[in-house]
């Protein structure tokens, strides 16, 4: 079994972004035909029970404190402090991904996994100092090589973990210092059965990326824009989707015409950008997304793929 939970749904600054005046996040302050978004996130478990964080937005206190699964559980209610996440799983050392570890910084023991990039670039950086390396340990994530996910106690969660190389680029605040194989990560959870693949960034839908799509049984993927050039057209920024490390949804080479031929999984846009007009629920972008079999992700959706 394996229970996905999505904690954030929204790309880098969320829905409504804070300083934003357009229609969208107008309406989405008002919950006028769209629910407000936090930035994007999910968990997975074998069991129910206990969780792997994919990623840690800067929302993860709230994201926690609005899913009930996260809470200290009720058996521990004799501990003062207790947390079901066993681990944190870095996609990226974008903002958006990494900042939610400074509110995990309480001296509560979990495991951060990471490309060795995302490592380094957190290492250089003293602030992540505040999770100290012997409470949370850092595990390099290598490359297409699978290995179990391993709860706190020591107990196997079913789950056996996957990272592999996505077209991407370098978080802003390091493009300055070129980009690296294994900057962007894509994440597979397999059960022995079914398979979660998590790829919340990529640049361009490789041949590799479509034949694991069509192995998959839940796909969770970069919904950002809609278009490459909607920010530009919309006055809201200079830069491109492609400049931004991400393909556009509606795009020749974005995900509904290059994952139109993978019926078997279910398909779910996720980390989408204040600007793209999925967010409204009666927009026809909204319905041509839903037509090709796209869900739209919200936060707080939950799927479940079973054994048999």
């Amino acid at each position: 079994m394996i229970d996905l939970l999505v904690l954030g749904s929204g790309a880098g600054g969320g829905f409504p972004q804070w300083n934003s005046a357009a229609p969208g996040c107008i309406a989405a302050r008002k919950h006028d035909g769209t629910s407000p978004r936090t930035q994007a996130s999910a968990a997975v478990s074998g069991d129910g029970k206990r969780w792997f964080l994919f990623n840690a937005s800067p929302d993860i206190r709230q994201q926690i404190n609005e899913n009930p699964p996260l809470h200290p559980a009720p058996e521990h209610a004799d501990q003062l402090r207790h947390t079901p996440i066993q681990a944190v799983i870095l996609t990226c050392g974008e903002i958006d991904a990494v900042t939610g570890l400074l509110t995990l910084r309480e001296r509560e023991p979990f495991s951060l996994m990471a490309s060795r990039s995302t490592l380094d670039q957190l290492n250089a950086n003293p602030i992540f100092g505040a999770l100290d390396p012997n409470i949370v340990p850092r595990v390099p994530l290598e490359l297409d090589q699978p290995f179990p996910l391993i709860h706190k106690d020591g107990s196997d969660s079913g789950l056996t973990l996957t990272a592999f190389a996505v077209p991407g680029k370098a978080p802003l605040y390091a493009e300055a210092e070129g980009s690296r194989p294994d900057e962007t990560l894509g994440l597979s959870i397999f059960d022995g059965t079914s398979t979660v693949l998590f790829i919340p960034g990529c640049a361009d839908i490789t041949t590799d990326i479509v034949k694991r799509a069509e192995q998959a049984d839940l796909l969770l993927f970069d919904g950002t824009l809609w278009r490459n050039d909607e920010m530009v057209r919309a006055g809201l920024s200079p830069k491109t989707g492609k400049r931004m490390g991400h393909v556009s949804v509606a795009d020749p080479d974005g995900p509904i015409a290059l994952f139109r031929n993978c019926t078997k999984p279910q398909k779910v846009l996720i980390h989408i950008n204040n600007s793209n007009p999925v967010l409204l629920e009666k927009s026809s972008e909204r319905e041509i997304a839903n037509q090709a079999g796209w869900t739209i992700a919200a936060d707080g959706m939950i799927f479940r793929l079973e054994t048999p």
